[in-house]
């Protein structure tokens, strides 16, 4: 069963990389619910897809000109601090808390998104985007390395909260998981990941020709209240189940 993944994630990731996300949010809970375990196959192996979506997307998206470079690499280089810190943690709790705190800022995520709240100012000086990339990326590296993500699903409504629009936050959290995705790789395959490199190759060729297609349906086509409205509904659902399912049920 496990096999059918690389088709899944296929969709899966053109999707996501519409909404500026690498995929983990649904590529771990999957993997985990096809029987690899959640700490050292399926989480490392959805940051290993999270980096391949994002790579692909991040092309695109430079060659559009829809990056933020003001917030990205200050958010990105600090991710990459912040992200062996999480994965260290990662290893000393119980799987069953790295499963309710991964779902609970899924919610948190979706429940910005689909608010459609924005602040009334627009443009963030230049000292208040390094501000912002300088802190939020330690937080949600710190996120990114406990849970397995790379910090999408809380990077994009972070900046659409700072007045920062849909499809630009979609596209400078492109590269800020790139950022963060390449820390907590290499941080989960020091602390004891168990690879499955036939499985990873076929899965990581997948989700980069996904996310190549669905960066350029969004860069091209998709309006920033549906990037909003999708991104809300997805994430509300994998929580949903992995609370039921996995924390309720399980326990």
């Amino acid at each position: 069963m496990i096999w059918i993944a690389p088709f899944l994630f296929f969709g899966i990731s053109f999707l996501f990389s519409m909404l500026g996300m690498g995929g983990a949010q649904l590529f771990i809970p999957i993997l985990f619910w096809m029987g690899l375990d959640f700490k050292t196959e399926a989480i490392p192996l959805g940051i290993v897809l999270s980096l391949v979506s994002s790579l692909s997307a991040t092309i695109i998206y430079l060659r559009k000109r829809m990056i933020d470079w003001h917030i990205a690499i200050p958010f990105g280089l600090a991710m990459v601090v912040g992200a062996p810190l999480g994965t260290w943690v990662n290893y000393l709790v119980s799987t069953r808390s790295v499963i309710v705190f991964f779902s609970v800022l899924t919610i948190l995520g979706a429940l910005v998104m689909l608010s459609g709240w924005t602040p009334k100012k627009k443009v963030m000086t230049p000292a208040g985007k390094l501000i912002l990339g300088i802190f939020g990326g330690v937080g949600l590296g710190f996120d990114a390395g406990l849970i397995g993500r790379g910090g999408g699903a809380m990077v994009v409504p972070l900046l659409v909260l700072f007045g920062v629009g849909a499809k630009t936050a979609a596209a400078t959290s492109m590269f800020v998981v790139i950022c963060s995705t390449s820390a907590s790789l290499i941080s989960h395959l020091v602390a004891g990941a168990h690879p499955i490199w036939g499985l990873w190759a076929a899965c990581a060729v997948a989700v980069g020709l996904g996310s190549n297609l669905g960066a350029r349906f969004m860069s091209g086509r998709m309006r920033p209240r549906g990037v909003r409205v999708v991104f809300g509904i997805v994430l509300m659902i994998v929580a949903a189940i992995l609370l039921v399912k996995d924390v309720y049920m399980a326990g």
